[in-house]
């Protein structure tokens, strides 16, 4: 198939890879209409990407070359344990095969290797979508509407695109919060002692809650980030129907004052202190939603990245998900012969993919925050046994490999 235009709504990786797909497939026309006017690159959160995904999305030039990324070989778990030192005791130290990546660096990778027959318009809030004759009509902020070939939704957990495509599929509370932050790495100077290899990822465990700590690479050099998951503070005052409820520089007090208690209460001394290196302006808090939409396409309209299926992050896939929903989109439509068949093809193929994401990252997400294990008295064996009770079926975080399409009722 070839010709057609095609509108990409939003401009993030998702939308940046979807973007890039169309042009390369051969559509006439690609538009990414991005609602934010700032700079995206700015956002400075880690992500990591399974080394196996990240070849084989390489190999079909979703995941471009030449973008910074940061090694990382080994996940070492530890508990709190005076007898152990400031440290911790280290119970379980598993292989971790992934790179680490700044999200800004990444997406302004994919926004940089897009071709230039692709149109990036900023400040272009798309308010709704609709059938129109056989095509997809997108409706703009400020009365203006336009008529593509297809509309691919790329515009994340509030997807006005899903809206469409299946209306009662709605992000639901986990019940529980992630903060997140990033600093300097050179600040862990600070810190006095040197516990932590370059290539180590730490997840600190604490009754209640875990803590993943690893380096990424950044604009001026290697930044620390991190992601402690917990319950909030039990208080009516906090909304947590919105999945950026409190970002950046705008955390509560109530909610630092729940973290600086948490870590005092159940952190090792020396990883309490690497996480209180990070100054407000780059610590924000995330409630955890799910989500695992019906379906993934209706008439025109397709579901991408986030917009279709949104995992707790406990699988380290998210990234990776939305590179591979663009290299299978990709695929579908080199090998179609019209757009029902391009549809059906890529629902084919990502549709039970996300679902069985979700369900894994639920699991994952019972194991280490809502049911969590005597974590003092694991060691190596029975951490072992615990984490393949989790995994169940699925080999792995960091996502499935890619695979040949399935039937699928999404």
């Amino acid at each position: 198939m070839q010709g057609g235009t095609v509108a990409v709504i939003g401009g993030s990786i998702a939308g940046c890879a979807f973007a890039s797909a169309a042009a390369r497939a051969g559509a006439d026309e690609v538009v990414v209409l991005e609602r934010t006017r700032g700079r995206l690159a700015d956002r400075g959160l880690g992500l990591c990407v399974h080394d196996e995904r990240a070849a084989e999305l390489a190999a079909t030039g979703a995941l471009p070359a030449g973008i910074a990324a940061h090694r990382l070989t080994r996940r070492r778990w530890v508990v709190r344990d005076a007898a152990a030192g400031p440290a911790g005791r280290m119970f379980w130290e598993q292989p971790f095969p992934f790179h680490s990546y700044h999200w800004g660096l990444l997406w302004s990778g994919l926004r940089e290797a897009m071709p230039a027959s692709v149109a990036y318009r900023q400040g272009v809030a798309v308010t709704g979508v609709s059938a129109d004759g056989g095509r997809a009509r997108v409706r703009l902020a400020g009365g203006a509407a336009e008529q593509y070939d297809l509309a691919v939704g790329a515009d994340g957990y509030r997807s006005v695109v899903r809206e469409t495509v299946c209306r009662t599929s709605r992000p639901e509370y986990a019940g529980y919060v992630c903060w997140r932050g990033n600093f300097d790495a050179r600040r862990l100077v600070e810190t006095g002692e040197a516990h932590w290899p370059r290539d180590a990822v730490a997840t600190v465990c604490f009754e209640g809650g875990s803590c993943v700590v690893y380096r990424i690479p950044g604009p001026d050099g290697l930044r620390v980030n991190w992601v402690l998951y917990a319950a909030p503070p039990k208080s009516g005052r906090l909304r947590l129907d919105d999945p950026t409820s409190f970002p950046p520089g705008q955390v509560t007090d109530e909610l630092a004052a729940a973290l600086a208690e948490l870590l005092e209460r159940g952190f090792p001394p020396y990883w309490a202190r690497v996480i209180s290196l990070t100054d407000a302006e780059h610590t924000y808090v995330q409630p955890i939603y799910d989500l695992a939409s019906e379906h993934t396409t209706a008439g025109r309209f397709l579901l991408a990245g986030d917009a279709a299926v949104v995992a707790r992050p406990h699988t380290t896939s998210g990234a990776a998900k939305a590179l591979q929903d663009a290299s299978a989109f990709e695929t579908a439509w080199r090998r179609s012969a019209s757009w029902d068949e391009l549809l059906d093809a890529y629902r084919a193929a990502r549709w039970a993919a996300g679902r069985e994401l979700v369900a894994l990252a639920r699991r994952l997400g019972r194991a280490q925050v809502e049911r969590t294990p005597a974590w003092a008295v694991m060691d190596a064996r029975g951490a072992q046994a615990w984490w393949r009770d989790q995994l169940a079926d699925a080999a792995d975080i960091g996502g499935q490999a890619m695979a040949a399409p399935k039937p699928a009722a999404g």
